[in-house]
């Protein structure tokens, strides 16, 4: 009976870690191709635009050891994240801490969420060029 007891209490615990991990539709991530590494500790904020056309700040956070930020945009039952985005990522402090030059001071990559789905936005990043695309 006493193992019975302690497996439910493992199955409800993990049950319960399954439907409260939070989630999020907008993910990002950065590859320096010039390294072949991911960029950590580069800034990215992420703005909204409203109805007029005006940037709207959202949320801004630093790529972790592995150039990702994974957790832009809640999802949650109320949400409607539906609209034009932008994420900047600035660029100039990562090259300067490599003591690199480059040419772009920050990106702007501009995109559009129409619906619930997951959306990944990564770049790969040289000091003289860039490239975006929709990721999965």
């Amino acid at each position: 009976m006493k193992k019975i007891i302690t497996l439910s209490l493992i199955m409800l615990f993990f049950s319960t870690m399954l439907y409260s991990q939070e989630k999020y539709q907008l993910s990002s991530h950065i590859l320096d191709v010039t390294k072949g590494q991911p960029a950590p500790n580069v800034k990215i904020t992420l703005s909204k635009a409203d109805p007029q056309g005006n940037w709207i700040f959202v949320d801004e956070k630093l790529t972790d050891k592995n150039g990702r930020i994974t957790d832009f945009l809640k999802e949650t039952p109320s949400a409607n994240n539906k609209g034009i985005y932008k994420l900047t990522y600035y660029t100039a402090p990562y090259f300067q801490n490599l003591n690199q030059e480059s040419f772009y001071p920050f990106i702007e990559v501009v995109f559009e969420l129409k619906d619930e789905n997951h959306y990944h936005v990564p770049i790969t990043l040289s000091p003289y060029g860039y490239s975006t695309y929709r990721g999965n």
